[in-house]
């Protein structure tokens, strides 16, 4: 999750200039004719959404739990009425919409999709074990992506017998709202299947970046040090929240300070992050600071249940 200073003019040369790398090339995908989204939070119902209301592909949306499929429909349906109040999409693109979204509750209801991106938590053993699953269940050209924000994508591919296939798709949060994925490919990451799968990003609107398989990749390998030395200045009540927020957005012209951030991203996300950062890098400056830690004990993960360094 990123949110970048606004742009200046040499900024913005750059950013078209990465885009016309990124988007240059013409890459097949016709053979793309269902998507699979695993995981309904925040992150997975942003993929399914964007999937479905920019490519127009079919979506099947997975999660083991039906309550979380049935959320994640009322919430899908709330954007695409917002959309059309805002009049960016018509009454009849949303049902359309509407209609191109399905869910299951069982892996097996995978099996007819040609890429499936995981939004599961951040967890290795986790990610691991729906990747073996999904080795058994989808078909031998299926690219399987993950959207990890910090773990490695080689680690992933390895409990598959098809590593060839595996790939990272690091959306940005807001899904429907920011530009950027971050695609990286693992070790043994067939080429075709990169190209690929920064075709469909673009497809879904996004501008793209490769990055190598390094802990945290370029977004979070930056953006964590950041939010742990606000907890770090917060902690040694050095200033208030909000006055370590407002210096942050006004100062560097950003839209949102750190901490308010780190309660978007959620404050056990976060934790996660920077937990995978330390133990691979062993750099210090990824520790993560003992009040983020306390914070995420105490259950308070941020904007997504009400409460993380701001009550909401």
């Amino acid at each position: 999750m990123v949110f970048l200073m606004r742009s200046r003019p040499a900024t913005l040369r750059l950013f078209q200039s990465t885009r016309s790398m990124t988007t240059s090339a013409k890459v097949n995908i016709d053979h793309i004719k269902r998507v699979g989204v695993i995981g309904s939070g925040q992150m997975g119902l942003g993929i399914a959404y964007v999937a479905a209301n920019v490519t127009q592909l079919p979506v099947v949306l997975m999660d083991i739990s039906k309550e979380q499929t049935d959320r994640g429909i009322a919430f899908m349906n709330k954007l695409l009425e917002k959309d059309v109040a805002k009049n960016k999409i018509t009454a009849e693109h949303a049902n359309k919409v509407r209609e191109l979204i399905t869910t299951t509750n069982h892996m097996d209801g995978l099996a007819q999709t040609d890429v499936v991106i995981e939004a599961a938590s951040e967890n290795l053993d986790i990610k691991k074990a729906i990747f073996r699953d999904l080795d058994k269940i989808c078909h031998a050209e299926a690219i399987l992506a993950t959207n990890t924000s910090s773990i490695s994508i080689t680690k992933i591919a390895a409990a598959t017998s098809r590593p060839e296939k595996v790939i990272g798709m690091h959306f940005m949060n807001p899904v429907p709202v920011m530009k950027l994925v971050e695609v990286i490919p693992g070790l043994a990451t067939d080429n075709k299947v990169l190209q690929e799968t920064k075709a469909l990003a673009t497809a879904m609107g996004k501008t793209c970046t490769q990055v190598t398989d390094i802990p945290g990749f370029v977004a979070n390998r930056l953006l964590m040090p950041y939010i742990n030395e606000a907890f770090m200045v917060l902690e040694g009540q050095f200033a208030t929240a909000e006055d370590i927020d407002t210096t942050m957005k006004l100062g560097t012209n950003m839209p949102m300070g750190p901490l308010v951030l780190a309660d978007f991203i959620g404050l056990d996300t976060c934790l996660a992050i920077m937990k995978v950062l330390y133990e691979n890098t062993g750099d210090s400056k990824y520790r993560p600071c003992v009040l983020l830690q306390k914070y995420v004990d105490a259950g308070w993960h941020g904007k997504k249940n009400g409460r993380g360094v701001y009550t909401y």
